[in-house]
């Protein structure tokens, strides 16, 4: 596979997941990045969402729960490159039935090279780089060339 650069844009669009035993600490995380959070577009799968916005006040578009398509539909948005950023809180400690999902996510955000944070401490570094509010280049598959020798 070759690849492009592409700009990822000065607002970026954050994609935020936590599994049922992380939601408390994404909704920390959020509350203390709120000011961060709020120049950037955010979308979350449906309970984490939903739960966010309850707590931050934060403006979330949600989308389906994930064990009921959500991650799918994240994975889906990045490959259209509509998310530029990942921030899932997953546990390690607990078996989720939707892992075939989970692993899916993780690894079509690495395809299209979208920085993810998976706790509090790389998803702080992320939140708090300079690159968070101005466009930088990433590398990205060249998928039209890639269709066009195939």
């Amino acid at each position: 596979m070759e690849f492009i650069s592409k700009a990822l844009p000065a607002s970026k669009r954050i994609a935020l997941v936590a599994h049922d035993n992380r939601k408390g600490a994404m909704i920390q995380w959020c509350l203390r990045h709120r000011s961060l959070l709020e120049k950037h577009s955010l979308l979350a799968t449906g309970t984490t969402g939903g739960k966010i916005e309850e707590a931050t006040g934060l403006k979330v578009e949600k989308l389906l729960s994930g064990p009921l398509g959500g991650d799918q539909q994240l994975g889906a948005r990045i490959s259209e490159g509509v998310v530029d950023l990942l921030v899932f809180f997953w546990d390690p400690f607990e078996p989720m039935p939707h892992d075939p999902d989970v692993k899916a996510l993780l690894r079509i955000a690495a395809a299209w090279n979208i920085p993810v944070a998976c706790n509090s401490s790389s998803a702080d570094m992320i939140i708090q780089s300079t690159l968070m509010e101005c466009e930088f280049d990433r590398e990205v598959p060249d998928y039209q060339r890639y269709l066009e020798q195939r």
